[in-house]
């Protein structure tokens, strides 16, 4: 899965774009043919969650939206100032659960299956790199939600944001290996027991179990209870529970910690 970027384009122009702000030549300055930017963004959305990132283009955009490519450039200047808009579009429409009642667990928990859904509705955000983050209300939203999650835990600000950076880190790196899996999977001709069918006596008669005694005891024992070399849903439970208890460590530690 490539990677791509955010903020990425015109830097003015994307915060014009994500607040609605109205700058020269700016989006509300387009022609009347019933386009807005929420129903463009839709528009994106909708081609990356069916095809993949690779698909959203100006051109694929204007002919779902059935207009003229060059309209669409008088409410978005181009296709890295439309990735932003997707992405703040996403994050603003993530459900949002209360976190008030939880434990700092449960808390941080939440935040990480929320997250997690988003990849799940939008695997595409997986492959974006988002170490300058696209600035608008949608991702300050999600961002003052989530931590909450870490208030009142006696960390101090500094590390309240590195620890939910560890955190969503984690999340999407399990959600960017669980869709490479899933689209392994699509577009192979073989199932997984087809494919250990086959590989397996091949396998034998190159490899030595006494030679690799821990691989082939951790192997046999890993495939025989998931069924498969790689399990994306148990990679992420058994890793989440893992940054759960790391994180317990750094807030034990804090004066004022639980």
């Amino acid at each position: 899965m490539p990677t791509e970027h955010s903020s990425a384009g015109d830097p003015a122009r994307t915060l014009e774009l994500l607040w609605h702000e109205a700058g020269p030549a700016g989006p509300r300055r387009g022609p009347r043919q019933g386009l807005s930017i929420e129903r463009i963004a839709a528009a994106a959305i909708s081609l990356a969650d069916r095809d993949g990132l690779g698909s959203v283009t100006m051109r694929a955009v204007a002919h779902a939206l059935g207009v003229v490519p060059m309209s669409l450039y008088t409410y978005v200047p181009g296709k890295a100032e439309l990735l932003d808009l997707m992405l703040d579009t996403a994050y603003r429409q993530m459900p949002r659960g209360d976190l008030s009642g939880m434990s700092w667990r449960e808390r941080l928990t939440a935040v990480a299956h929320e997250n997690r859904d988003l990849f799940t509705r939008h695997p595409w955000i997986a492959g974006v790199s988002t170490s300058r983050p696209p600035l608008g209300p949608g991702l300050m939203a999600k961002y003052e939600h989530e931590l909450q999650a870490f208030e009142g835990l006696g960390l101090d600000d500094v590390e309240m944001d590195a620890a939910l950076t560890f955190l969503l880190g984690f999340v999407q790196a399990a959600a960017r290996s669980a869709a490479e899996t899933v689209a392994m999977r699509e577009t192979s001709t073989m199932s997984e027991d087809q494919w250990w069918a086959a590989n397996a006596p091949l396998l034998a008669r190159v490899f030595d179990p006494t030679k690799y005694p821990t691989a082939a005891r951790v192997g046999a024992a890993a495939g025989a209870a998931h069924g498969t070399a790689y399990d994306p849903d148990h990679a992420y439970t058994f890793g989440l529970q893992r940054i759960v208890d790391g994180l317990g460590a750094l807030i034990d530690t804090t004066v004022g910690g639980p």
